[in-house]
């Protein structure tokens, strides 16, 4: 079949290293579902870490679609980039990482075939993202406990043994979490400011019905699109009697009001003495004394 000299264009960006490789075996598939869809496929596997953003600000202005494949880091840099650009296209999102909360939240299939065929016949669903200082995020902004397992964990072990991998990388460090003093001010979904001052070993600003695999954990009725942040607050236990009902909350995946705050907020300020560091969507995301989180209502144009 002759294709159309006006065939419209797709940048297709992949990591080429996430989820145990599974691209490699999928591409020619991936291909054949953009070209039979009416679409010139330019493909682009990347190289290094940051390549995906720059991939989509160095793009022409040609493209009427991009396409990435990759674990939520890859997304969260396409994102990224695309924030960073004056033309704004929509993004389509093939999971092929070892977690991949955001898809799971906007309901792709964990086929890659099947979710590039949901691409190509698809809506597109303006979706938040948030802006994290200078940065932006998909669907998590964290610090503390277990917020650095993901960037830290060895990729041959994420890609071996998926969550498990997560989930043993965290026991092993219990011992060593350290909690941080926050002065937080945020304006919840009412418009109300509030003020609230504590010890953390854990802090979660999510868009997101899943988050390191765990559904659930920031509330059952989450909406992608509302401007509002689910946050998730785990105080630091007094004493082995709370460090106890904490370790059975967190295996039980329940919300223990003594020790865990949860509540919603369109932005949000962290103050700290020391710095903290931060995770973005299971990236380092720097560390920090005096943070600013702000919600993009709708910013986002991606298609499911």
């Amino acid at each position: 079949m002759k294709q159309k000299k006006d065939a419209k264009r797709l940048l297709f960006i992949y990591n080429p290293m996430s989820g145990r490789g599974r691209i490699k075996s999928n591409l020619l598939d991936l291909i054949d579902i953009f070209v039979k869809s009416g679409y010139k496929v330019e493909a682009y596997p990347t190289q290094y870490s940051g390549d995906a953003k720059r991939a989509v600000i160095d793009r022409d202005d040609g493209f009427s679609l991009i396409v990435c494949s990759g674990g939520d880091g890859t997304l969260d840099e396409v994102v990224s980039g695309m924030m960073e650009c004056d033309v704004r296209i929509p993004i389509g999102y093939i999971p092929a990482g070892s977690t991949n909360d955001f898809a799971n939240s906007l309901g792709i299939p964990r086929s890659m075939n099947k979710a590039a065929s949901a691409v190509m016949n698809g809506s597109v669903f303006n979706c938040d993202i948030g802006r994290f200082n200078d940065d932006i995020f998909v669907y998590v902004a964290a610090f503390g406990m277990f917020t650095d397992v993901s960037y830290d964990t060895d990729q041959h072990m994420k890609n071996m043994l998926g969550h498990i991998a997560y989930i043993l990388e965290g026991a092993k460090r219990l011992p060593a979490v350290t909690a941080y003093h926050c002065e937080i001010e945020y304006v919840d979904e009412n418009g109300q400011t509030h003020e609230i001052e504590d010890d953390y070993l854990l802090g979660m600003v999510t868009n997101s019905r899943s988050v390191g695999g765990f559904k659930n954990i920031t509330g059952k009725k989450i909406l992608l699109d509302d401007g509002i942040f689910e946050v998730t607050l785990v105080k630091r236990p007094l004493g082995p009697i709370e460090y106890m009902l904490l370790s059975d909350a967190i295996a039980k995946k329940e919300i223990d009001t003594r020790l865990i705050t949860t509540f919603k907020a369109s932005r949000l300020s962290f103050k700290s003495d020391a710095a903290v560091a931060w995770t973005l969507d299971g990236e380092f995301g720097g560390e920090h004394t005096d943070v600013k989180i702000t919600n993009d209502r709708q910013a986002l144009s991606i298609i499911k």
